[in-house]
């Protein structure tokens, strides 16, 4: 149990600091950030200390509002200057949301694996009365617990992330943004030129092809050209 505790410490600290060079890199206030978060300027600080951890969707909020990879906050890199986003009105709502959403998904993980709250107690170390609020959605799970609970009801924390909501919609594009500039120059320069349209679309109909029918294509072409 000791070794959970010291090791949920440690990433909170952590959290803290790689959450502290988000927003100093994005000149950012402490009240602005709380704010998104939906927790007071004190509970902020908090955060930022070491001493308290955010929930993934409040983690999420900040992200998107910061305009920075969610992934970041799993990493060990200082932040680059870049842009920033507009804070979105309904971000405690959307945190409020994504609690239960999460709280749900655990839940049906623990089912599906037959084991009880008193099981997932022992295994964790955490309260099995904390573990049920966090379930049902009426308590947030402070980042460094709920990676806790991910490995122990094998789901990957990628699973959790927002899939449908804006900020899910927010990472697909920033994701297709960065496999689009990890492409050749000239790959890039050939898709940006409007007159390539139907080219692109032509492979992405010979892609959805099965490979029976593209070597009937390959075929009929050799027939065509010899």
């Amino acid at each position: 149990m000791k070794t959970i505790q010291q090791a949920t410490q440690l990433r909170t600290r952590k959290l803290g600091l790689l959450i502290y060079d988000a927003r100093i890199s994005r000149n950012r206030s402490v009240e602005q950030c709380a704010r998104v978060m939906g927790i007071s300027p004190e509970q902020y600080e908090q955060v930022e200390a070491g001493l308290l951890a955010p929930s993934l969707p409040q983690l999420e909020a900040f992200a998107y509002y910061l305009d920075i990879p969610l992934e970041h906050f799993w990493s060990a890199q200082s932040l680059l200057g870049q842009g920033m986003q507009e804070p979105f009105e309904q971000a405690p709502a959307y945190v409020s949301l994504r609690h239960k959403i999460i709280g749900a998904r655990l839940r049906m993980a623990r089912q599906t694996l037959n084991l009880t709250l008193q099981q997932m107690e022992e295994k964790t170390a955490l309260p099995k009365e904390r573990i049920e609020a966090y379930e049902l959605g009426e308590k947030s799970i402070p980042l460094p617990e709920l990676e806790i609970l991910t490995d122990h009801l094998q789901i990957r924390m990628e699973e959790l992330f927002d899939q449908r909501g804006p900020i899910g919609q927010w990472r697909r594009e920033r994701l297709a943004m960065q496999r689009f500039m990890e492409l050749p120059e000239d790959v890039r320069e050939f898709i940006c030129k409007p007159v390539n349209l139907p080219y692109l679309k032509l492979a992405m109909r010979l892609s959805e092809l099965s490979v029976e029918k593209l070597r009937a294509v390959a075929e009929g072409l050799l027939e065509i050209t010899y």
